[in-house]
């Protein structure tokens, strides 16, 4: 006869089956460092981790190997609304870091999800826009790397710097010239982002831009709003 596997609860939590929430197995982390209640949250199982945050001394901000809490898990995914919802009644720490420095704040914008970024803003105490994490980004970095003008908006209107450089130098304004979001960079600029500085290989956001026709767009777009550039 097979022997049980010892981490049986954790492979129950990830794949969505029926578990019984024994104390003594909820709390116990497998070889990646994670608990039952951090894979049932990366795979979306509500109702599992509902049953396994019900207990009187469950721990919200409980990290795993890389420091990700179950938050920091449910906000990067599509559908994590309720997770999310979940653990802010739990109590869990919007800024709580991962062992990069990154927030919830940071993958939330890294995946886009407005609504959540809304949410965690919201949370009371809220979710601050002004913490960096190891590589020097601050969520609104990432936001602008992954083009989203509504999320930069959001992020700005709740006291992000606009214009600090991370540890290579660049700036939100850099990161979105250089993907190629020509509307993320405008964004930035009406803002107040400064087009001046340089990043550690000495070149302006402007400058890296992909290809002519983005900073093209950017800079008529400018002009029309009466930005200077």
């Amino acid at each position: 006869m097979e022997e049980p596997s010892k981490f049986a609860i954790h492979e129950a939590a990830r794949d969505g089956r029926n578990i019984v929430a024994n104390p003594k197995l909820v709390d116990l982390k497998d070889d990646d460092e994670r608990l039952p209640i951090h894979w049932a949250t990366s795979y979306g199982h509500l109702d599992i981790a509902i049953l396994l945050s019900s207990g009187k001394n469950f721990e919200p901000d409980v990290q795993d190997g890389s420091g990700w809490t179950p938050l920091m898990i449910a906000v990067s995914l599509k559908e994590g609304d309720e997770l999310v919802d979940l653990f802010l009644r739990k109590g869990a720490d919007v800024n709580a870091k991962n062992f990069n420095g990154q927030t919830a704040l940071h993958f939330t914008a890294s995946k886009n999800n407005l609504d959540i970024g809304r949410k965690l803003l919201d949370a009371k105490p809220p979710a601050s826009t002004r913490v960096k994490d190891k590589r020097g980004q601050y969520p609104i970095h990432r936001a602008a790397a992954v083009g989203s003008v509504p999320m930069v908006e959001l992020f700005v209107k709740n006291r992000s710097p606009v214009s600090a450089s991370d540890n290579e130098g660049q700036t939100p304004l850099h990161h979105a010239v250089a993907e190629g979001h020509g509307d993320t960079a405008v964004a930035l600029l009406k803002a107040g982002a400064e087009t001046d500085k340089k990043d550690n290989e000495g070149h302006t956001a402007l400058e890296l831009a992909p290809d002519s026709q983005v900073k093209k767009f950017i800079l008529q777009s400018a002009e029309r709003e009466g930005l200077e550039l």
